[in-house]
C-alpha cells in the first residue's frame, strides 16, 4: 500500500498552538480531525488540557517550541487577543501578546503543513487601519500561502451567544476559499427567537450595550481590569429582584459549546470568583464553529469566485475576503455560513443558577442608561431601576428565591 494511500485514509492530524482550552481543537475532534499536539502558556489552561486531552503531548511555550510533529496536516493558532481586542489594550497585533504569532511564520518555514486556521477578534479588522490583518496577510504570502477569511458569529452553530470572530485559512496547496466561502446561508429569520429575553452587557451603558434577542452578547474573559463579568440577561417574566440576572460558569461553558465544568480542574476550584475560568471560557473559541470549520477541511466545495469584487489595496477589510500573490477580493458571504436548530437562551441556562446582578453594578449600569444618548426599550429601564430598589442592601431583603418563573411578558420597542 502506498504513503499516498495511506495520508488519504488517515484522518488529518491537528497541531493546535495557542491552543487555551481546547475550543478549535474539540469542534475539529467533533468533525473526525485528530489532535497530535497541543502548545499552551498558561498554567490554568495547561491544567484543562491535561484534563480534557490527557493522551495528547502538550508543549508549554510557542516561543520555545522548535519544530511541528512531521504528520501534522493542520496548525491552528487562535493566537491572544489581548493586544487587537476592544476589551484589551488595542496595542495592535505588534503588542507582547498578540505578537506571539511570529512564531507560527517561524514554525511554518520548518514545516508546511496542508492547512492554517487562525482565529481572533472583529477588531482585528479595523484595528490600526487593519495593519494586523495586512501583516498577517503580507507574511503568509511571502511564504507562498493562498488565503481566505470570513466573520462569522457563533449563533450560526445554534448557541444563544452573538459572538463574531475571524476565521482564517491559508493553504500553500489547496483552495482556502473552498473551506470559508463555498457555503452561505444568508440572514437568518429571527422570527422564531424568543421575544421576552434579551441579553446585554451591564458593564457598559454610555457607548453601547450588546443587545441580544433570546441571546447574551459575547461572553469575555473580563473586564479591563481582568475582574469576572459575565453578561446580564433580562428575564421580564422572573419576579422582583430576579429579572436582571447574570449566567453561572458553567451557562457560560455551554454558551460556548463546551460540557459544564469543561474548566473545572485542580488549578480553577479553589478559586472563589472564578476569575480563571472566566478568562478560559471568554477567550476560547465556540466549538461549534471550528466543529463547522473542521467539516468544511474535510469536504470542501466549489466557490464561485463570480461572486467577489477585486480589493484596491487602500480599501477597508471588509468582512470576508480572499487573494493570494498580493492581490486580494472581496466576498460578500454573509456570517451565517449554516443554520443550526438554534437553542433558546432561557432553555441553556440553569434558572436555579441565574445570579441576580448586585445593586452597586446595577445602579451603575442604571446612572449610565441616563447619561447616555443611547435608545432604551422604556420596559427594560423601568426593570432595571426597580431591580436597583430591590437590590438596595439599605432595604435588609435577602436575594434568596426562585430565580425564575415562567415568561410571560413580552418586549415593546427593543432597542
Amino acid at each position: 500500500m502506498s504513503s499516498q494511500k495511506d495520508m488519504s485514509q488517515r484522518p488529518l492530524r491537528v497541531a493546535g498552538l495557542f491552543a487555551g482550552i481546547g475550543g478549535l481543537e474539540l469542534g475539529l475532534k467533533r468533525a473526525g480531525l485528530e489532535t497530535a499536539m497541543l502548545c499552551e502558556v498558561w498554567a490554568p489552561a495547561q491544567a484543562v488540557l491535561t484534563k480534557q486531552f490527557p493522551d495528547i503531548p502538550l508543549e508549554p511555550d510557542v516561543q520555545h517550541l522548535k519544530a511541528l510533529p512531521g504528520d501534522v496536516d493542520v496548525v491552528t493558532a487562535g493566537f491572544p487577543c489581548q493586544d487587537l481586542s476592544q476589551a484589551g489594550r488595542t496595542a495592535g497585533i505588534e503588542g507582547e501578546q498578540s505578537g506571539l504569532v511570529s512564531h507560527v511564520f517561524r514554525l511554518l518555514q520548518k514545516h508546511h503543513p496542508r492547512w492554517l486556521v487562525l482565529e481572533n477578534v472583529r477588531n482585528m479588522l479595523v484595528l490600526d487601519k487593519g495593519k494586523a490583518m495586512l501583516h498577517l496577510v503580507q507574511e503568509l504570502e511571502a511564504l507562498g500561502y493562498s488565503w481566505a477569511y470570513r466573520l462569522v458569529d457563533s449563533r450560526f452553530t445554534g448557541v444563544p451567544q452573538r459572538r463574531q470572530r475571524v476565521l482564517f485559512v491559508a493553504s500553500l496547496t489547496e483552495d482556502p476559499r473552498a473551506v470559508l466561502l463555498a457555503e452561505d446561508a444568508g440572514e437568518p429569520d429571527e422570527s422564531n427567537r424568543a421575544k421576552d429575553t434579551h441579553g446585554f452587557y451591564w458593564t457598559e451603558g454610555l457607548r453601547g450595550l450588546g443587545w441580544a434577542r433570546d441571546a447574551v452578547p459575547t461572553v469575555k474573559g473580563g473586564s479591563a481590569l481582568s475582574i469576572p463579568s459575565p453578561p446580564g440577561i433580562w428575564v421580564p417574566g422572573n419576579p422582583a429582584g430576579h429579572r436582571i440576572v447574570t449566567p453561572s460558569i458553567t451557562d457560560v461553558e455551554q454558551l460556548q459549546g463546551f460540557d459544564r465544568d469543561w474548566t473545572l480542574t485542580d488549578a480553577t476550584a479553589d478559586k472563589k470568583s472564578g476569575r480563571d475560568r472566566w478568562k478560559l471560557v471568554g477567550n476560547a473559541v465556540t466549538v461549534g464553529v471550528s466543529q463547522w470549520l473542521g467539516e468544511r477541511l474535510l469536504n470542501p466545495d466549489e466557490y464561485d469566485e463570480s461572486e467577489a469584487d477585486r480589493l484596491s489595496d487602500s480599501a477597508r477589510w471588509p468582512t470576508a475576503a480572499w487573494g493570494s500573490k498580493g492581490k486580494r477580493w472581496r466576498s460578500y458571504a454573509t456570517m451565517w455560513p449554516q443554520h443550526r436548530p438554534y437553542t433558546h437562551l432561557m432553555d441553556l441556562v440553569e434558572r436555579n443558577g441565574l445570579t441576580p446582578l448586585s445593586h452597586r453594578a446595577a445602579a451603575g449600569f442604571y446612572s449610565r442608561t441616563q447619561k447616555a444618548k443611547l435608545k432604551f426599550d422604556e420596559d427594560f429601564l423601568v426593570d432595571m431601576k426597580q431591580h436597583v430598589e430591590w437590590m438596595d442592601p439599605e432595604r435588609g431583603l435577602s436575594t434568596d428565591g426562585p430565580s425564575s418563573v415562567g415568561n410571560g411578558r413580552s418586549l415593546t420597542n427593543a432597542a
